[in-house]
C-alpha cells in the first residue's frame, strides 16, 4: 500500500486485483455495462487521487475502495434520478427469450417482480442485498463499508429480508404495494 502511494505500478497492480469487484458492484447498482465501466473509472480515479491521503486503519482496502464505489455511485444516482433515463441492456434482458414462450413469459414476469421488489429498496438496502449477495461478504465486511456496525448490518438485512418478503405476497396475490421499508 505505501508503495503505491509513490509508484503508480504498484498502484496498477492494486487496480488489477480490485477492478472485477468494484464493476461488478457498480454494475449491481446501476444495471448498465457502459455505467458501470465509467464509474469504475472514476472510483480509480478518486482512489489515485486520494492515495496519499489512505491511512491503514485495521481495514482491508478494498473497504475504501467500496466506500469510494459507494459515494460515486450514489453521486449518479442522485443526478440520474433528476433525468431518469432506461438502460439499453435492461430493455435487451428483456427481448432475447428463446425456447417455450410460456416457460420465458414466466420466467420474465418472475424476474419482473423480483427487480421490482429489489428497486424498491432504498439505495442502502440494495448496496446491502449486492455486498452480501453478489459479492458474498460477511456482515463485518459489509459494516465497514457501509459504515455500521456487525449488529446494525444483521438488523438490517433482516428487516430488508422481511420487507421483500411482504413485497414479494403482496405482489404475488395481485395487490400493488408501494416502496417496503418503513425506514427509507
Amino acid at each position: 500500500m505505501e508503495r503505491a502511494k509513490k509508484d503508480p505500478e504498484a498502484f496498477g497492480l492494486l487496480y488489477e486485483r480490485y477492478v472485477a469487484q468494484i464493476y461488478r458492484y457498480l454494475y449491481y447498482r446501476t444495471g448498465n455495462h457502459q455505467d458501470a465501466e465509467d464509474l469504475t473509472a472514476r472510483t480509480f480515479y478518486r482512489a489515485l487521487e486520494h492515495l496519499p491521503r489512505y491511512q491503514e486503519r485495521g481495514l482491508p482496502f478494498s473497504a475504501w475502495l467500496y466506500r469510494i464505489a459507494h459515494n460515486v455511485v450514489a453521486n449518479w444516482l442522485r443526478d440520474r434520478s433528476r433525468r431518469p433515463v432506461v438502460s439499453l441492456d435492461y430493455v435487451a434482458a428483456w427481448t432475447g427469450a428463446e425456447g417455450d414462450p410460456q416457460e420465458s413469459l414466466e420466467e420474465r414476469e418472475e424476474r419482473e417482480r423480483l427487480l421490482q421488489a429489489f428497486c424498491s429498496l432504498p439505495p442502502e438496502r440494495q448496496e446491502l442485498l449486492i455486498l452480501k449477495f453478489v459479492e458474498g461478504m460477511s456482515n463485518a465486511q459489509i459494516g465497514a463499508i457501509m459504515g455500521r456496525s456487525e449488529g446494525a448490518v444483521k438488523s438490517l438485512y433482516h428487516r430488508t429480508l422481511l420487507e421483500l418478503r411482504k413485497y414479494l405476497e403482496g405482489t404475488e396475490h395481485g395487490r400493488a404495494r408501494g416502496n417496503p421499508g418503513p425506514d427509507r
